[in-house]
């Protein structure tokens, strides 16, 4: 590695620029952080430990839980540590590690809900088939799909970033190591790396999220034939949680990754980064319980505080 490059460390630049905010900030991320490190897990638990949410709308849910705890904590923590000292900085080795984590997870999440839109699908459009169309043995292989999948895409794009030589500059633009500030500090080509990331976000962000929107068309086109206002209600209560994550979350990856890397926008890009990488994973949890009676219920069983 020391003959690829001649940084053997990045200096997070992260909010430098405002010093004045810096304890406000850190309050702010430290509250998010906790927030979402806390209602993941419950979520966790509350699924794991209660047999009526072994469905897999629920077990879908557990493992976006999962992925919102590694994405929160592969960010956050050096992201606070960029808050309470002058200059942060952070390794070769742990950039390219805190950058494969991310990857793996915000790719992860979008093609998670992508399966999640298909299952409120199968749910709605095809009630009689459910349980054969998402059978456990079918589930499961969609889960380790996911996980697999995006760990593989993940290597690829970390793997050609390790190849770059990084012999100028080594302040990363950014709280967190992110694949368009680090492509602009490189002093190689970096036209394999933009490629592959074009493809990335075509299939990732454009191409799933066209299914998505496919499978809502079909969703809400069945909900419109339903007879009774009741089982609309029914309906679009048990979607309209997860078509609210994806908008938020679709929105917020494309901007960050779907514009190209020389309209890189430094200020843009840690607001959205902030979104995605902390607000998401807080809000994740908040909306699903607060919009889910099951959920609530079986909160109330592990936390006396949901029972008032």
């Amino acid at each position: 590695m020391s003959n690829q490059t001649a940084v053997t460390e990045f200096i997070l630049q992260g909010f430098s620029e405002h010093p004045e905010y810096h304890i406000f900030l850190f309050c702010c991320f430290l509250s998010l952080y906790c927030v979402a490190i806390t209602g993941n897990i419950l979520i966790i638990v509350a699924i794991s430990f209660n047999p009526g949410l072994h469905t897999p709308m629920y077990f879908f849910l557990l493992n976006l839980a999962t992925m919102d705890i590694i994405c929160t904590s592969s960010v956050i923590p050096k992201a606070l540590e960029g808050l309470m000292v002058e200059k942060s900085s952070i390794s070769f080795r742990g950039c390219m590690a805190q950058l494969y984590f991310l990857i793996w997870t915000i790719s992860a999440e979008l093609l998670l809900l992508t399966v999640m839109a298909y299952d409120r699908y199968a749910a709605i459009c095809h009630p009689l088939h459910y349980s054969t169309m998402m059978s456990k043995a079918f589930c499961s292989v969609l889960a380790a799909g996911v996980w697999v999948m995006c760990a593989f895409n993940s290597a690829i794009h970390t793997g050609l970033m390790v190849r770059l030589n990084f012999c100028g500059p080594n302040v990363i633009t950014h709280f967190s190591c992110e694949i368009p500030p680090l492509l602009r500090l490189s002093c190689s080509s970096t036209y394999v790396n933009s490629v592959m990331t074009t493809l990335a976000d075509a299939f990732y962000g454009i191409f799933n999220f066209l299914l998505t929107i496919v499978s809502y068309g079909f969703i809400i086109s069945s909900i419109l034939k339903m007879r009774t206002s009741e089982g609309k209600q029914k309906a679009f209560s048990t979607c309209s949680s997860h078509l609210i994550v994806v908008c938020m979350y679709y929105t917020t990856v494309f901007y960050a990754y779907i514009s190209p890397v020389s309209s890189y926008s430094a200020e843009k890009s840690k607001v959205v980064g902030v979104l995605y990488t902390m607000a998401s994973p807080t809000l994740n949890p908040l909306i699903y319980t607060l919009r889910n009676k099951e959920v609530k219920a079986a909160l109330r069983k592990l936390v006396p505080f949901f029972k008032n």
